[in-house]
């Protein structure tokens, strides 16, 4: 029996650098040994009010630095930390209590509002986290984690678990029905932090990381959290993003890594001309979508650096590829498969087995290795559908090329069919990024009598544009294929996103396909 615990990622920075900054959060500067006893105090508590190992913890906190203590003393004690998406309804985060089956919710008292009308609903007690004092939003009498059983003793380490149990449950975002809990184990959680840093990515120890990304998401928890605490460099926490935000600060606090989903760095490359001085970033990564080429040109020249684009999902711990330094980078890829990981393209139309396509071929992005989640919680059904002959099947179509290289091509569930032709969004979302008008674009097909589905771009313009939906078309028209350039054009003042800082298409195709 093979035992690891996610929780020694902070143990043992803890042991090595005692009086290193672990994280800052605003004027707070917490050392290792620090954050490590007060995690360790977090489990005391936890036991206190009758959590056990393999117990579930649900934890509803903002980018804080309320949100380690918490996850890493729920690990600590051996419990199955359960984030909550911030921007969910109550009634949206109580589903998430009830399907994980959650001992109990540790809220941030930011959060009170929304988490203890989710909490009652569940049936499920509450302990809050963070700065007391009233919340005007919710009249709930809870109990603060730091008093529970005060004065208690922090648990002298943490409990063991065997490496295949479960750790953490994420859930999905449930872009077609109700979300799944993607169960991920000590294994893929450990596995994925060092693999990420010792092998993908020229990550140091000296250096310090924007915690921008939500660290319930997949990204912000693994490739920033977990992997900050790994090297024993420092995570400064920005709660709420914004370009003028995160530049501020990065300026402030010597930031040198920069992890971010496309939208963020759309803001930042527009952010960037009103600031004489601008960060020195030494590695920059994105993942969660695919970047925009346009993107990624305007934000290197402007800030003269590099981004590794990457790709993974949740049910992937969650990095399965990236552009890496041993290999070369390449523009408008997400570069190989990571240490210990295979990923392959299979013939898509293919549900029930694996059929593996040559290089430079067209189909399903399919992956197998130490990265790959244990299942969905409580549905074996659906977990058979995604795991198929021990390749889980991501949904994403793309092609590898003869030295490697995976390219996403699209979501398969996002492609649209026009006239019986496949017209894949994000190849018109590249076209269209580069016109100057033009500061985000989304493309999503309608349904059409005609055609079956017909083009759509939903764009974000230029505050000093006069650009007409005329003028776009035609300049689309003029650079893409006679099926896929859209054939109407909309305006909005941002795009809807989702707790991730992702698109949400399933958005824009309910306000304009009706």
């Amino acid at each position: 029996m093979t035992m690891l615990s996610l929780a020694s990622v902070l143990a043992e920075s803890a042991r090595r650098y005692p009086n290193k900054t672990a994280v800052v959060d605003g004027d707070l500067r917490v050392p290792y040994a620090r954050l490590w006893q007060e995690a360790r105090g977090f489990a005391a508590a936890l036991r206190e009010l009758g959590v056990r190992p393999g117990d579930a913890v649900a934890l509803l906190a903002p980018n804080t630095v309320d949100f380690p203590r918490a996850y890493y003393g729920a690990l600590a004690l051996g419990a199955v930390v359960v984030p909550v998406h911030l921007l969910l309804t109550a009634g949206e985060a109580a589903y998430v209590l009830r399907d994980s089956g959650a001992r109990l919710l540790i809220c941030h008292t930011s959060q009170l509002a929304m988490g203890a009308a989710a909490a009652a609903s569940a049936g499920v007690p509450v302990v809050t986290v963070g700065p007391a004092g009233p919340t005007n939003e919710s009249t709930v009498d809870t109990t603060r984690l730091e008093d529970v059983g005060a004065p208690l003793a922090p648990l002298p380490t943490f409990e063991s678990r065997q490496a295949e149990d479960p750790a953490v449950i994420l859930y999905t975002s449930g872009t077609t029905g109700q979300s799944k809990g993607a169960v991920l184990t000590h294994l893929n959680l450990v596995m994925n932090t060092v693999v990420n840093i010792f092998d993908a990515n020229d990550a140091r120890p000296d250096d310090v990381v924007l915690g921008c990304l939500p660290l319930f998401h997949s990204f912000g928890q693994t490739v920033g959290m977990n992997g900050t605490f790994r090297l024993g460099a420092t995570l400064v926490m920005l709660s709420r993003f914004s370009g003028p935000a995160a530049i501020e600060l990065m300026l402030r606090e010597g930031v040198n890594v920069f992890h971010g989903v496309p939208t963020m760095y759309v803001a930042l490359a527009e952010a960037a001309a009103g600031y004489e001085r601008l960060p020195r970033l030494r590695l920059c990564i994105s993942g969660g979508a695919s970047l925009p080429l346009a993107v990624l040109e305007k934000f290197n020249a402007a800030f003269e650096t590099t981004i590794f684009e990457g790709y993974g999902l949740s049910e992937t711990s969650p990095t399965a590829t990236t552009n890496q330094p041993h290999f070369g980078t390449r523009a408008g890829t997400v570069g190989h498969a990571i240490w210990g990981v295979e990923v392959e393209i299979a013939r898509a139309e293919i549900e029930e087995r694996i059929e593996l396509l040559p290089a430079g071929e067209l189909g399903e992005i399919v992956i197998r290795g130490h990265n790959v989640f244990a299942g969905y919680l409580g549905r074996p059904e659906e977990t058979a559908r995604a795991i198929v002959d021990g390749w889980f099947r991501s949904g994403d179509l793309g092609t590898k090329d003869e030295q490697g290289f995976i390219t996403i091509v699209d979501r398969k569930k996002d492609m649209i069919i026009r006239g019986g032709f496949n017209v894949y969004p994000r190849e018109i979302e590249e076209v269209l990024a580069r016109h100057p008008a033009i500061v985000q674009v989304a493309v999503i097909g309608v349904p059409d009598e005609a055609h079956g589905e017909e083009v759509w771009a939903v764009v974000v313009l230029d505050k000093d544009s006069s650009a007409t939906e005329e003028e776009l078309v035609e300049w689309s028209r003029e650079r893409l294929g006679r099926h896929k350039y859209p054939r109407q054009v909309r305006f909005i003042d941002e795009l809807p996103l989702g707790p991730s800082h992702k698109v949400l298409k399933r958005e824009l195709r309910r306000m304009f396909a009706g």
